[in-house]
């Protein structure tokens, strides 16, 4: 006899041991807050984390081992941003420093500085402490300029620096992911119930999948002392987990409903959800985990902790399916069913076969080749605009103006341009050397002053580090990161760096900053993308050939993968790079796609696709064991599979789509992105291009295992005997029993069917 599958001994073991199983999966996800907590998080360092020039730049700066002291600038202007009254703002200037001298925070204030544009007065303070605290004490220094705006009429005071930026940044970004929070649930909760038609089996979902994304942020923590974490993680383990999490207990539970309406015992019904739905949860997430290891392939800080983020929480995802959604369910009972919505239930019970999607199929079955054609002509069309694709990093430009940090940040660069794009010229050389180092830098910064590339509001400073080894001096570009002369000026001061350093030649040196780094990390992209997208796409064919014996289905899913994601990048080019979307969507165009997003866009959207091509495709290679012709296999296969399919397709875009609605530009991108993706994935590819391409192939589809290699068929796959797949909120009809796989990879081979 052949040894039952993990997931169903897994699934068996829960089932009759529902509270040991629940008991050991809350003390898992409290073991993993509670470790994550305690050893806090491992910031990834952005002085260290760069490529290229402006990476060795960082190692240099870091190698110095300077004391970074939080600076703060207090801006005074007119509140009609016009000429400032000097004595006005020299009173106002006056009132802030006293007041700033009393605070314990601050350990000295500068003499205030007049901008050349006569538009305002600069007072600098410095604090005590490090950088990485500054936000959490600035409070009573902004405290002090509020109430000094209050106390001067006809000036408008305000903050920026190292503490006030971040703290102003986190708090509306912090909102806006608590908004975020409000509305993805609800909002997975009703479209749920329109799945489910009962309270309990809408829930339950969403409750394994917030408890996978606070496991997720609790092992991330733990990661990160090995991988160092960047910012986004928390919010791409948010994305993911809530994405796949109610996925993967969607799947489980239509199945299980599905088996129960059939006749079978609670106990039984879970079994047979486990080893058909449940394979496919693991043969997903493994897929989507494989798939995002290929980012490691990048070789780049920010890519492999997204990578390890996402990681974890599908690991986590498919770990909760299987062992304590069992559980749940068996625990519950019939009272999964409860408390019933009245309509919705009635509507998710309704018998029948669907008359919407053989009517949307038809095209396809019975015109493949000119359906072929056109669906695929429209992605095409779709795709276009991402030949015209440019990469930048995000920056402060990119955020929205709306937001007052970025306001004010905005009015001290125009009045000091020094204060706002730098580039960070670093030096490494014997100390022997050190006097000659800082002659050259001073040559650099003369020669800098003749050119308009450059600012001249204030003369850079040189630091030296205390063992007299390491040199640095920011110079500043009075034009933001987006602008072209912007990296012109890099790219001089790239040119000028050596020939300043000529008669110094044991020095190492580069040239870093926020350009540098855009630039610099774009190039490597470019160099790293080919290895990641081969083994995306080798692994998909691979993993495809495996599971159905085929390698013409291989083949096509790698295309239909490529053909999405074309599309979906064509989209988000369309909408980011031009300024028709703009107040729709509540950003200023920078005419640029954020730099990291395209190849982390497709990794997850090859994995993700994974999930939906293995069940239908799945589905559809059960009719043709069965007997069934190649029109009909594909037929009944999309339509047994469309309830399920078009509810996770749904619950995937709204999560994505409240991403659209953030202030960062990154995460605005990615959940427009991902939306798009889904969308084409699960409209366009699965209802037209799919269907059509496998008709027009024909028996071809099988090549070169075949489907009657064995002279087995799927005795368990009988006709359909109605049920509900009209709908997204139906459930699925007729489908085979244990002995075969549903929902993604048979249980068996595919191409050894069991009797």
């Amino acid at each position: 006899m052949r040894k039952k599958p993990a997931t169903l001994r897994v699934a068996r073991w829960s089932a009759t041991h529902p509270w040991s199983a629940i008991g050991l999966w809350v003390v898992f996800v409290a073991l993993c807050l509670f470790l994550g907590g305690a050893t806090g998080s491992d910031k990834l360092d952005s002085e260290e984390s760069g490529v290229r020039e402006s990476g060795r730049a960082g190692k240099i700066v870091s190698s110095g081992d300077f004391t970074e002291r939080p600076e703060e600038n207090v801006l005074i202007t007119a509140d009609t941003g016009g000429k400032l009254d000097r004595r006005a703002a020299r009173r106002a200037a006056q009132d802030i420093t006293d007041r700033m001298k009393e605070l314990p925070e601050v350990r000295s204030v500068g003499e205030p500085v007049p901008a050349p544009n006569g538009k305002a007065l600069l007072v600098p303070v410095t604090m005590t402490g490090d950088e990485d605290d500054a936000m959490n004490r600035v409070r009573p220094l902004l405290d002090v300029s509020a109430e000094a705006d209050r106390a001067h009429d006809g000036l408008k005071i305000e903050q920026v620096g190292d503490g006030s930026t971040v703290k102003g940044m986190s708090d509306t970004i912090g909102e806006d992911f608590r908004r975020a929070e409000l509305i993805s649930v609800p909002l997975t909760l009703l479209i749920l119930l329109v799945v489910f038609g009962a309270i309990i089996a809408a829930g339950v979902p969403v409750l394994l999948a917030l408890s996978c994304v606070v496991t997720a942020m609790g092992l991330s923590s733990l990661a990160s002392h090995v991988l160092p974490e960047t910012s986004a993680v928390s919010n791409v383990i948010l994305l993911m987990g809530m994405a796949v999490g109610v996925d993967y207990s969607l799947f489980y539970l239509k199945r299980e409903r599905e088996e129960r309406r059939k006749g079978k015992s609670h106990l039984d019904a879970i079994e047979i959800a486990a080893e058909t739905s449940g394979h496919t949860v693991v043969v997903s997430g493994t897929t989507v985990i494989v798939a995002m290891a290929g980012l490691y392939l990048a070789q780049e800080a920010t890519f492999a902790s997204l990578a390890t983020g996402s990681i974890i929480v599908v690991a986590v995802a498919v770990l909760g399916s299987v062992t304590v959604l069992p559980a749940l369910l068996a625990k519950l009972g019939r009272w999964v069913d409860r408390p019933r919505v009245p309509f919705l239930w009635r509507l998710t019970m309704r018998s029948g076969e669907s008359r919407m999607w053989p009517a949307l199929l038809r095209p396809a079955l019975l015109k493949p080749v000119l359906t072929l054609v056109v669906s695929i002509g429209a992605l095409l069309l779709l795709a276009l605009p991402a030949l015209d694709m440019r990469l930048k990093q995000p920056g402060q430009d990119d955020l929205s103006r709306d937001i007052p940090i970025v306001r004010a940040t905005d009015r001290l660069t125009d009045a000091f341009p020094s204060e706002g794009t730098v580039h960070t010229v670093a030096v490494r050389a014997p100390a022997d050397e050190a006097g000659q180092v800082e002659a050259a830098l001073r040559g650099l910064i003369a020669r800098a002053e003749g050119n308009s590339l450059f600012a001249h509001d204030q003369t850079p400073v040189i630091r030296e580090s205390g063992d007299h080894r390491v040199h640095t001096v920011d110079v500043g570009t009075p034009y933001p990161p987006k602008n072209p002369k912007a990296t012109e000026s890099m790219k001089v001061l790239r040119g000028w760096v050596p020939q300043a350093l000529e008669e110094v030649p044991d020095a190492e040196s580069a040239v870093g900053g926020a350009v540098a780094q855009g630039a610099d990390f774009t190039v490597h992209l470019e160099e790293r993308m080919p290895w990641v997208v081969g083994f995306v796409l080798l692994l998909t064919f691979g993993t495809m050939a495996v599971i159905f014996r085929s390698l013409a289905v291989a083949l096509s899913a790698v295309l239909l993968n490529l053909l999405s994601a074309a599309a979906s990048f064509g989209v988000l080019v369309a909408v980011f790079q031009h300024t028709w979307a703009e107040g729709l969507l509540d950003f200023d165009s920078s005419g640029t796609v954020v730099s990291w997003l395209p190849l982390f866009l497709f990794v997850v959207l090859f994995g993700l696709s994974m999930d939906y091509h293995v069940f239908v495709v799945s589905r559809i290679r059960e009719m043709a064991l069965a007997g069934s012709s190649v029109k009909d296999s594909v037929r009944e296969g999309i339509v047994r599979s469309a309830g399920v399919v078009t509810s996770a397709a749904i619950v995937m875009v709204a999560v994505f789509s409240i991403f659209g609605t953030l202030n960062a530009v990154e995460f605005k991108q990615l959940g427009v992105g991902l939306a798009a993706a889904i969308t084409l994935d699960a409209v366009v590819i699965r209802i037209f291009v799919l269907p059509a391409l496998m008709t027009a192939l024909g028996p071809w589809n099988w090549w070169p295992g075949g489907t009657s290699r064995t002279g087995r068929r799927l005795s368990s796959v009988s006709a359909p005997t109605g049920g509900g797949a009209d709908a997204p909120t139906a459930s699925c009809p007729q489908s085979p029993g244990p002995e075969t796989g549903r929902d993604g990879a048979p249980s068996a081979s595919p191409g050894h069917p069991r009797r």
